[in-house]
């Protein structure tokens, strides 16, 4: 047997699009790459917005951000932060980190702390947006007008 392009790959991509909350034309921030992070879950959500994923450096607003996390990656306050500035107003941020009991898992508490100091509030956690990680999504409080 061989693996052919084509199949069930739609159906996976369409997964993740809903579980993430993706859609065509979204313009979606990846930071915290390195070569441990789940390309076939970069390769979904690139289909699933039928676009790149943009970097750091890209220096405009985006809907939402992808951070890849591990526990000796330094200060995640720091890093969420960060992550805040490019992010168009009720955009979200989603914490990717290596699932509880694989190399470099942060702990949930961690997160959270983080989070909040950053001023971020966790809402979900999904942990089967890939074999390897989990994916928290963190929002900013809505703030009255």
């Amino acid at each position: 047997m061989s693996a052919t392009a084509g199949g069930h790959e739609g159906t996976a991509t369409q997964t993740v699009a809903n579980t993430l909350g993706f859609k065509p034309g979204m313009v979606i921030q990846e930071l915290g790459w390195d070569d441990d992070v789940d390309d076939a879950l970069r390769i979904q959500i690139e289909d699933a917005i039928d676009a790149d994923l943009v970097d750091g450096e890209f220096g405009n607003v985006v809907d939402a951000v992808l951070l890849w996390w591990r526990d000796d990656d330094g200060d995640l306050t720091d890093a969420l932060v960060d992550a805040l500035t490019d992010l168009a107003g009720g955009g979200n941020i989603w914490l990717l980190t290596p699932k509880v009991g694989r190399s470099g898992a942060v702990d949930p508490a961690d997160v959270a702390e983080a989070s909040q100091i950053a001023g971020l509030a966790t809402t979900s956690t999904t942990a089967g947006v890939s074999k390897e990680w989990s994916a928290t999504r963190l929002v900013a409080p809505k703030t009255p007008h």
